[in-house]
């Protein structure tokens, strides 16, 4: 059975005026996105976030945003008012951001925002809401979660904000996920955990999944496809059972980077850059 198309992006541009001049902080990304998990990975400034915040439209203001085609189920997202785009937001397209303590209101309780995320997408009450609430967060590994539901996020660590991020962004079952680095702060107990959950939600609910990321092996053991950037651009495209092997240069210099525990090396190659990759 052949697999839904959930988001298509053609020829995606983000550029950014600067007293310095234009910044293309994306250059003409394209890809599909069915019912799967894809990972994004690249280096810091290569444009992972800057495309998973253009195909929700939370790009800074002073920003431009263009592209031949970003469409989601149907729905032209470029061009789509503000209110259509209120009730993709969350509802249907959920973004899990890589810092919790710059996405959390700091005046709520952490229950509070999670209850109000699920209550603004449904018909719930405030009672169901809140035993929904405390559900999510035991199902993201949350020890006494009716005790953290009154703490404000100042209050949890950074390794439970994001599962508190991940929580809020779950909990209205969304279609899509768009996730930026949602383990960076998690130990690798917790980060498998939340792993096996995204998991499940794309596998049962038939969910999409943009995993950004800067972990390699992580995107290789847990995606089904990978997209490589570099500077704005994509260098390649790839089934990430098969990213050890891959083709293009800048895929195979972030693979040489990777510290091994049985290499030989004793200090690290650097990547080497090669100025045609932007042409």
């Amino acid at each position: 059975m052949e697999k839904k198309t959930l988001l298509t992006v053609k020829n995606l541009h983000v550029s950014y005026d600067t007293p310095k001049g234009v910044v293309e902080a994306v250059r003409g990304v394209s890809f599909e996105l069915g019912q799967e998990r894809l990972g994004i990975v690249g280096e810091s400034g290569s444009g992972k976030s800057q495309t998973g915040r253009a195909i929700l439209r939370l790009t800074a203001s002073r920003s431009r945003v263009r592209a031949e085609c970003v469409e989601f189920d149907g729905i032209d997202l470029l061009h789509a008012s503000e209110s259509t785009m209120r009730g993709i937001r969350g509802n249907r397209i959920s973004m899990i951001m890589q810092d919790p303590q710059y996405s959390l209101n700091p005046v709520m309780t952490v229950g509070e925002q999670i209850a109000e995320a699920y209550r603004i997408h449904s018909s719930a009450g405030r009672k169901k809401a809140r035993q929904h609430t405390i559900e999510m967060l035991n199902t993201v590994r949350i020890r006494e979660p009716e005790k953290v539901y009154h703490l404000y996020p100042h209050e949890v660590s950074g390794g439970m904000g994001q599962r508190i991020m991940i929580a809020m962004m779950l909990i209205p079952e969304p279609d899509l996920i768009i996730a930026d680095e949602p383990t960076s702060a998690l130990d690798v107990t917790v980060q498998l955990q939340v792993l096996a959950l995204l998991d499940d939600m794309v596998r049962e609910r038939g969910m999409g999944l943009i995993f950004i990321s800067h972990d390699l092996q992580l995107v290789a053991s847990f995606c089904d496809r990978v997209l490589v950037m570099y500077g704005g651009r994509v260098m390649e495209v790839l089934e990430a059972k098969n990213l050890e092997n891959a083709q293009h240069a800048y895929t195979r210099g972030l693979l040489n980077c990777l510290p091994k525990l049985d290499g030989s090396h004793e200090i690290l190659p650097v990547l080497k850059r090669d100025s045609s990759w932007l042409e």
